[in-house]
């Protein structure tokens, strides 16, 4: 239906009166089009479109979902609310439900010292404190769980790198993203310190533990401790043949962004040849990630398939159908004799005599725990710092491991999902709280090939 619209427009004082103009077809006054309404939100829509963006914390690893950033890979888009997210939505890092996550808002000490204000005492805490040694993710979730039961114990926190607070496995999807370096961090670690009243000690290597006399040496003097917790991780495994000036060890940040400036921008420097030796878990994620960012991968394992571990589960077939379309050369059964460099670039050779020329080779076989810091306190050691399986302490009353350097049974935890579980059962065992024994349990891995996510056990 059409309609002619008369328009007199006010007059001005002091004018003559102006006569009325008409608009006629094609103006017409037409219904809205097919599903677009016209009616104001209700007030509830209004409130939750300008509610403030909330966070949830994996009570299985401690991942932390922003709703403001979403989960992309997890086909979450940015600006995501929780209550809309689907019940069988997985963590990214450890592969839990929506289910496992509850709301969380970073602790402060005056939140915190009211939170414990009327609770039962904690143990009697002597003038030395708690010195942790690593800031990954178990030294600060040790940090945070203490701070949980004791707003005001004497913490250090001794790191050989900055401090600063990131998600590792974030490392092996974040070229494919476009992910800068600079948005890794999600906090520094003098802000973490800050806000957890802890003392940090950044580039600041452990050097030596005397048990007798419950003191920890290091690269910048001697810090007394009424109890230790070693949380200082595992190292990237070096293979014989693999000198480690020529290949990249990829196991914290520090590395990973020295290894970026080194590859450059694809669009600027053009697309690299990178070797990666080792098909595991990280070598995969690697392979697929630089892959998607525009680089030329060759992938190099003495398996036939890559993720051979989980071979039962067929893990190594599927990623190799995912890949099938991407820049990324799977070579199975060899063995590497020889890197050397030439002429600027790389070359390996393997057992059986074939050579493979790479602008980069990162090594990515496996993970060892330094003993050093062990074997200084000569604490039972069993492929790993030996602990009991319940609070985590070490052959040493005063002393308490988590993370990558531990083992259980002779079985290292290498994983992500037990340190909010293994650094609560060691504060509640510090502090003389009510006992949080912790509970090994199957690990449920997250393999982040974007190509083929998969979720292993």
């Amino acid at each position: 239906m059409s309609a002619r619209v008369s328009v007199r427009p006010e007059p001005v004082e002091g004018s003559k009166p102006t006569p009325p103009f008409e608009l006629s077809p094609p103006f017409e006054l037409s219904p809205p089009p097919f599903g677009l309404s016209l009616s104001k939100p209700s007030p509830a829509q209004v409130d939750s479109a300008l509610a403030p963006y909330l966070s949830y914390i994996c009570d299985a690893c401690g991942y932390i979902y922003n709703e403001a950033d979403g989960d992309p890979d997890g086909g979450l888009a940015p600006g995501t609310r929780y209550a809309d997210i689907p019940d069988d939505w997985a963590c990214p890092l450890c592969g839990v439900t929506k289910a496992d996550f509850t709301p969380y808002t970073p602790p402060s000490l005056d939140a915190l010292r009211a939170s414990i204000q009327g609770s039962a005492p904690v143990a009697t805490r002597g003038a030395a404190g708690v010195v942790i040694v690593g800031a990954g993710r178990a030294g600060w979730q040790m940090a945070e769980a203490l701070r949980a039961l004791d707003a005001d114990l004497p913490i250090t926190v001794v790191t050989a790198c900055a401090g600063d607070v990131y998600d590792k496995p974030m490392l092996s999807i974040a070229m494919a993203r476009s992910t800068a370096l600079d948005q890794l961090v999600k906090e520094s670690g003098a802000a973490a310190a800050a806000r957890l009243n802890v003392r940090l000690l950044s580039h600041t290597h452990a050097v030596r533990i005397c048990a007798d006399t419950q003191q920890l040496r290091t690269t910048r003097g001697v810090l007394r401790f009424d109890r230790l917790v070693l949380a200082h991780g595992a190292q990237a495994n070096l293979p014989a043949a693999l000198p480690a000036a020529l290949c990249w060890r990829i196991n914290h940040l520090a590395a990973y962004q020295k290894l970026r400036a080194a590859l450059g921008r694809v669009d600027e420097t053009g697309p690299k040849d990178v070797t990666i030796v080792g098909a595991g878990l990280i070598g995969s994620e690697l392979a697929n990630d630089l892959a998607l960012g525009g680089h030329r991968v060759t992938l190099l394992d003495v398996q036939a398939e890559p993720l051979a571990r989980w071979s039962a589960e067929g893990a190594g077939g599927q990623l190799l159908d995912a890949w099938k379309d991407l820049t990324i050369r799977f070579v199975g059964g060899v063995q590497v004799a020889q890197l050397e460099q030439l002429a600027g670039r790389y070359r390996i050779t393997t057992t059986c005599g074939q050579r493979f020329a790479a602008d980069q080779v990162i090594a990515a076989a496996g993970l060892a725990t330094p003993p050093r810091l062990a074997r200084s306190a000569d604490l039972k050691w069993d492929n790993g710092i030996a602990v009991d399986p319940t609070n985590l302490k070490t052959s040493n009353e005063h002393i308490h491991a988590m993370g990558d350097c531990i083992a259980i049974n002779g079985q290292p935890s290498r994983f992500i999902e037990p340190i909010a579980r293994q650094a609560r059962a060691i504060a509640a065992d510090i502090c003389g709280a009510t006992p949080a024994p912790y509970e090994p349990r199957a690990a449920v891995v997250r393999v982040k090939t974007t190509s083929r996510p998969l979720t292993l056990h």
